[in-house]
C-alpha cells in the first residue's frame, strides 16, 4: 500500500485550478495516517478554501490545535473574511509576526478587510502603496487598479472623496480595456453623479464581459447581471426610465448569483415600478426578497437606501404609528448633532409620519413641537425651513436655522456644514443681506480651510467668489488664501487659478505669473463681444423675493374688482316669443282678472275705487264752531228699518 503523504507530495506537484477535490482527498487520507502531520492539515485547509468552504476550514484549523492555527494566520482570516466576520479576521490578522504583516500577501487581504468593514481611506492607503512597488506577479497590477476603482467609487459614495490627489481622480480611456476596471469607473462616476459618462462605461463593460474568451457562458451571465443592474439604475437616474424598465423585466433576479445584488437589483424594481402599485403587496414582496444571511451584508450607505424605502412603503400604507416609533428610536440611538445623510432622512421620515404625510400649517406646527424635542435633528430642521419657504415665510425660516447654528456653535463641524452653509446662504439672499451672506461663508472658509475634503471644495469656491467682490482688503486677502489652498490641491482647477489671479494681481502680482499660461487671454474672451449692445441691452436684475405681508394694503394699492354679473332669472312659465302680461308687476288684487272668492269678497270688490260703485259723502258743521266733519250720505233706496218679525 502506497504512503499517503508521498502520494499528496505527488499529487501536488502535478495539480492544477481544478484538482482541489483530489487534493482534499489526499489531505485527509495522510492526516488519517499522521494526525500531526502540519502539511497536510494545512494543505486540507487551502483545499477547503479554494472550494469556498470557509466554515469548513475554520473548524479544521480549529481542529489542529495551535501548531496549527499559527502556521495558518493567513488562511484563518481569509475564511473570517468571507464568512462576513470582520472584526475577527482583522484580530486575526494583527497578531501576526511584523515579518508576515509586512508581506504583500497580508497587505491585499488587510486591504480587502478594511474595503468590507468600510474603512475606506485605509484600503486606498495600502493599495496605493502596493501599487507603488509592484512585485512582478501575472495579473496583480490589473487587480490593484481594479480594487482601487473601487475604493475610489466608494470614497466619492460616503461623501470622503479621495484621500490624495492624482491623474486617475477622473476615469480615462485607460479603464476601457477589462470589463471590470470599466464597470469600477462606472460606479465612480456614478458617485460623483457622471451618469451619462457612467451609462458609456458600462456599456463598454457589457461588450468586453460578452466578448471575453477567458469566461465560460455561466461565468460570463454572473459578470454581466450586476452590470445590466447598474446600468438600469444609471438609466433611470437619467430620466430614461422606459429604457430602465425594459432592461430590468429582462433580468432574472433569481440568477443573480450574488445575494446583495439580487437584494439591490429588487428594490430597484420596485423603485422604478416595474412591479405593481399597490403598497401592502409590495411591501410584502419587498420583505421576502432583501432578506439576507449573516454572511452575506450590504454597504452601509446601501442599507441606509434600502431601509428609507422600506420606511416610504410604510407610509403608503398609512403605518404611521409604527415607523413614528422605528424612525424616532434610530434617531436617538445614534450621535447628535451630526450631519450623517442616513439620519438627516430618518428625521424627515419621522416628520412624515407625525404629520401623516400633510404639509398645511397644522403639519408645521407639530413639527415644531417635535423639534423642541429633538433641537439637533437635522432632518426636522430642514423639513420645517421647507414649511416655511412654501408658504412664503422665509423670515421665520431663518429664525429658525440662525437659533439652531447658534446651538450647535460648539461643533464646528456641523456648524459650517455645507448644506447648512447653502441654506443659510439661500435664505440670506432672498431678503438682499448681502453683508451676512460674506460673513458667513468667510467663517465656514476660515473653518475648512484647515480640513480640505472633496465635499467642501464647491463652498471654499462660493466664499472666495463672494468675497472677491468685497472691497474690505481683508476679505479679498482671506479669498486669495482660500484659492491658494484650492490651487494647490488641484492645478487643474481653473476657477481656484482664475480667482487666485483676481485675488493677488493688484498686491502680490509675482504669485500670479504661475498661472497665468493655464487661463484664457481677456482678448479671446472678448473677442466678437459689442460693448454698445450690451449698453443698449441693459443690466439684468435678478427677482427678489417678497414675502406675504399680513397687513392691509393701501387703498392706491387696492385692485379694482369686477362685480360679477348675475344670471338672468327667468319665471317659471317663461315661454320664448309669447308676450309677457302687462300687468306682471301689479299685485294680484288690483289685475282685471282678479276675481274674488265668496260673498264678502265679491261685496269688498265693489267697494273698492277701481270699477266699484262711489259713496257719497256730506260735510256737517258742529255746534258751537268746534268745526265739521265728513259723513257718508244714506242711500235712498234703503226703505228704512225693517221690522222684526212677531212672534206666531
Amino acid at each position: 500500500m502506497s504512503d499517503p503523504t508521498a502520494t499528496l507530495t505527488s499529487l501536488l506537484r502535478v495539480s492544477n485550478i481544478q484538482d482541489h477535490d483530489e487534493i482534499l482527498k489526499a489531505a485527509n487520507a495522510a492526516i488519517r495516517a499522521s494526525k500531526g502531520d502540519l502539511n497536510a492539515q494545512r494543505t486540507r485547509v487551502v483545499a477547503l478554501l479554494k472550494l469556498d468552504r470557509f466554515h469548513d476550514a475554520l473548524r479544521a484549523i480549529a481542529e489542529g490545535g495551535d501548531g496549527l492555527e499559527k502556521e495558518c494566520l493567513l488562511e484563518k482570516s481569509y475564511a473570517l473574511y468571507k464568512s462576513g466576520e470582520f472584526e475577527d479576521a482583522e484580530k486575526t490578522l494583527e497578531v501576526a509576526p511584523n515579518a508576515s504583516k509586512s508581506s504583500r500577501a497580508f497587505r491585499h487581504l488587510a486591504a480587502q478587510i478594511a474595503y468590507r468593514a468600510e474603512r475606506f481611506s485605509d484600503a486606498a492607503d495600502t493599495y496605493l502603496s502596493l501599487s507603488q512597488g509592484l512585485s512582478g506577479l501575472s495579473g496583480e497590477e490589473n487587480d490593484l487598479r481594479i480594487n482601487l476603482l473601487a475604493t475610489k467609487a466608494q470614497l466619492q459614495w460616503n461623501g470622503l472623496g479621495l484621500p490624495v490627489e492624482d491623474e486617475n481622480k477622473q476615469p480615462s480611456r485607460d479603464y476601457l480595456e477589462a470589463f471590470e476596471t470599466a464597470y469600477n469607473a462606472a460606479c465612480t462616476c456614478i458617485a460623483r453623479g457622471e451618469f451619462s459618462r457612467a451609462s458609456v462605461f458600462l456599456r463598454r463593460a457589457q461588450d468586453l464581459c460578452e466578448a471575453s474568451e477567458d469566461l465560460s457562458p455561466d461565468e460570463k451571465k454572473a459578470e454581466l447581471l450586476p452590470i445590466l443592474v447598474q446600468h438600469a439604475y444609471v438609466l433611470a437616474s437619467l430620466g430614461r426610465e422606459a429604457e430602465a424598465v425594459a432592461l430590468h423585466k429582462s433580468i432574472v433576479i433569481s440568477e443573480i448569483p450574488e445575494a446583495p445584488t439580487r437584494v439591490v437589483a429588487q428594490n430597484n424594481q420596485v423603485a422604478i415600478g416595474v412591479i405593481g402599485g399597490n403598497p401592502f403587496l409590495t411591501q410584502r414582496l419587498l420583505q421576502s426578497a432583501t432578506a439576507l444571511s449573516s454572511s452575506d451584508r450590504l454597504f452601509d450607505y446601501q442599507a441606509s437606501v434600502l431601509r428609507r424605502n422600506r420606511y416610504a412603503l410604510d407610509l403608503q400604507a398609512q403605518k404611521f404609528g409604527g415607523v413614528k416609533s422605528s424612525a424616532s428610536k434610530r434617531i436617538l440611538q445614534g450621535s447628535s448633532p451630526t450631519t450623517s445623510i442616513k439620519t438627516a432622512n430618518l428625521g424627515v421620515i419621522s416628520a412624515a409620519a407625525h404629520t401623516h404625510m400633510r404639509t398645511d400649517a397644522a403639519a408645521l406646527k407639530r413639527i415644531l413641537t417635535l423639534l423642541q424635542k429633538r433641537p439637533t435633528d437635522i432632518g426636522l430642521l430642514l423639513t420645517t425651513i421647507q414649511l416655511y419657504v412654501q408658504m412664503r415665510k422665509p423670515d421665520s425660516a431663518l429664525s429658525l436655522l440662525e437659533a439652531f447654528l447658534k446651538r450647535v456653535e460648539t461643533n464646528d463641524d456641523v456648524r459650517f456644514a455645507p448644506g447648512l452653509i447653502a441654506v443659510a446662504v439661500a435664505l440670506y439672499r432672498l431678503q438682499g443681506r448681502q453683508n451676512s451672506i460674506r460673513a458667513e461663508l468667510a467663517k465656514a472658509s476660515a473653518h475648512w480651510l484647515s480640513e480640505l475634503k472633496e465635499s467642501n471644495v464647491s463652498l471654499l469656491r462660493e466664499a472666495g467668489e463672494e468675497l472677491l467682490r468685497s472691497s474690505n482688503p481683508e476679505d479679498i486677502a482671506s479669498a486669495g488664501e482660500t484659492f491658494e489652498k484650492l490651487a494647490d490641491k488641484s492645478e487643474k482647477d481653473l476657477i481656484a487659478l482664475a480667482g487666485l489671479v483676481a485675488s493677488f494681481a493688484n498686491r502680490a502680482y509675482n504669485k500670479t505669473e504661475p498661472y497665468l499660461h493655464s487661463l484664457t487671454p481677456v482678448e479671446r474672451l472678448t473677442a466678437g463681444t459689442s460693448i454698445q449692445r450690451l449698453v443698449d441691452a441693459g443690466v439684468a436684475s435678478a427677482p427678489t423675493f417678497t414675502p406675504a405681508s399680513s397687513k392691509r394694503p393701501a387703498d392706491s394699492e387696492l385692485e379694482k374688482t369686477t362685480k360679477r354679473r348675475r344670471k338672468k332669472r327667468l319665471p317659471k312659465n317663461y315661454e320664448e316669443g309669447k308676450q309677457p302680461d302687462p300687468e306682471r308687476w301689479l299685485p294680484l288684487r288690483d289685475r282685471s282678472t282678479y276675481r274674488p272668492k265668496g260673498k264678502k269678497g265679491r261685496k269688498r270688490a265693489q267697494e273698492i275705487t277701481q270699477g266699484g260703485v262711489i259713496r257719497e259723502e256730506e260735510t256737517l258743521e258742529l255746534v258751537g264752531g268746534a268745526g265739521a266733519v265728513k259723513v257718508e250720505k244714506a242711500s235712498g233706496g234703503s226703505g228704512g228699518k225693517k221690522k222684526k218679525k212677531g212672534k206666531k
